[in-house]
């Protein structure tokens, strides 16, 4: 096997059990999924905390249906709001609640708790999370606005 399928392999591998611990924690004390709290984050990140549907699509990598899928039952227990444009009736943004902002503050605590234990010295220092942070953007990943 060459070492760049090996490398595809392992990082595939390590998303997918670094979103299970995340999800699990997140749904086990907040009610939410891994989804919803980035949904959330980018929403919250968004000036005015509102984001027009497709750019929100957009930011998270996904399809305009498949955001409006994930908003809907954020939408039901009031964390989000759908707003029309004041200037374009077929453009709806979705905007961030107090609710909503108070309930990621929570989640947020939670996903930096679980990063904190995953990243958790001796195993890592701050250079391996500052390497591999760097590593990953070359790979077109994204984190937190501004970084």
């Amino acid at each position: 096997m060459s070492e760049p399928l090996d490398a595809v392999l392992r990082l595939v591998r390590a998303q997918a059990a670094l979103v299970r611990r995340l999800d699990s924690r997140l749904s086990g004390l907040h009610g939410a999924s891994l989804a919803d709290f980035t949904l959330l984050l980018r929403l919250e990140q968004a000036p005015g905390g509102r984001m027009r549907r497709v750019d929100l699509a957009e930011a998270l990598g996904l399809t305009a249906s498949g955001v409006t899928r994930g908003l809907a039952p954020l939408e039901r227990i009031g964390l989000v709001t759908r707003e029309a444009d004041a200037r374009d009736a077929r453009v709806a943004h979705a905007a961030l609640t107090a609710t909503g902002r108070r309930r990621l503050r929570d989640m947020l605590a939670t996903a930096e708790e679980t990063a904190g234990e995953i990243f958790a010295a001796p195993g890592w220092s701050g250079d391996d999370i500052a390497l591999l942070s760097s590593l990953l953007t070359r790979l077109g990943g994204t984190g937190l606005a501004g970084r």
